[in-house]
């Protein structure tokens, strides 16, 4: 049985390199604006959710490569909406993944448009798998029902007393939407059947909430260096989170909890062994 580790990094492996063709090169004109986009996408990172992507078409029965744009197109979504949450105007962080963020290499000017082109190369590498449904249920996910949606909630909570209900929402559109939508998008490209879907869907609203909620723990607790970005910013900011709700160990408690109820959601007939590796880790992990 493979770790969390190694199904990551076999993965990570495979993505980069679709990312590295599927991407315009630094050489290609207008340069600056290539070589923001690809510093971020390439300044590191586990992959996980293209990496989802992958394990749902397989799980679902899905063969051969098609599933790779697609997969791609939700890392590139997830850098874009990393540059613009560091950004003087949102976070104003100056690190992600142990270097100086979009922002403070190439400007801020720079670093918005690098998102934005981002953004739509996604969208563009989505629409290849040729199912308008991939393609509305992204544009869901990261819209002001799901991502942007997240965003605007945590900036409006800021300083704040922090709220049950608001916290959940943050965490459901910032990181469970495009966590859940990234599992949808591999089994869709593989056909899954309707069944199926709902419970890669519940599967991936659990573990993505709960990720987010051990995200919040870790910006408590973890080691700068260990993490790649500045630690207690949210407590600086009076961010609303679990933590503050809860406490640690009760956030953690939820946490286990919502893992708990993820691996349940998926059907018992099928194999779940990666799923559950996932989730593990995802309870687990100190980065």
């Amino acid at each position: 049985m493979k770790t969390a580790n190694e199904i990551l990094n076999e993965n990570t492996e495979v993505i980069n390199g679709w990312l590295d063709r599927l991407m315009p090169s630094e050489t290609t004109p207008p340069e600056l604006i290539h070589k923001a986009m690809r510093y971020s996408v390439f300044a590191g990172g586990k992959r996980l959710r293209p990496t989802l992507a992958i394990l749902a078409f397989k799980w679902a029965g899905g063969k051969g490569n098609s599933i790779f744009p697609p997969a791609c197109a939700l890392e590139l979504i997830h850098t874009y909406s990393l540059i613009h949450d560091d950004l003087p105007c949102m976070d104003d962080d100056d690190l992600r993944r142990g270097k100086p963020t979009s922002h403070k290499v190439f400007g801020e000017a720079i670093a918005i448009l690098a998102g934005d082109a981002l953004h739509a190369l996604a969208f563009e590498l989505a629409a290849t798998g040729g199912k308008i449904a991939i393609v509305s249920s992204i544009a869901r996910a990261i819209g002001t029902q799901g991502l942007v949606g997240g965003q605007v909630y945590d900036m409006l909570s800021e300083r704040s007393a922090p709220d049950q209900e608001i916290v959940e929402k943050i965490h459901m559109g910032k990181t469970a939407a495009l966590i859940t939508v990234s599992l949808l998008v591999g089994a869709m490209m593989a056909d899954a059947p309707q069944d199926d879907l709902e419970a890669i869907t519940k599967y991936g609203q659990k573990m993505g909430l709960a990720f987010q909620i051990i995200d919040d723990i870790l910006d408590i607790t973890a080691d700068e260096k260990t993490l790649g970005k500045p630690i207690g910013s949210d407590i600086q900011r009076k961010k609303a989170t679990y933590p503050a709700v809860y406490g640690i160990e009760k956030s953690r408690e939820i946490a286990l909890s919502l893992i708990d109820e993820a691996k349940c959601a998926l059907p018992k007939n099928k194999d779940n062994e990666e799923f559950f590796t996932i989730a593990d880790f995802i309870a687990s992990r100190g980065y």
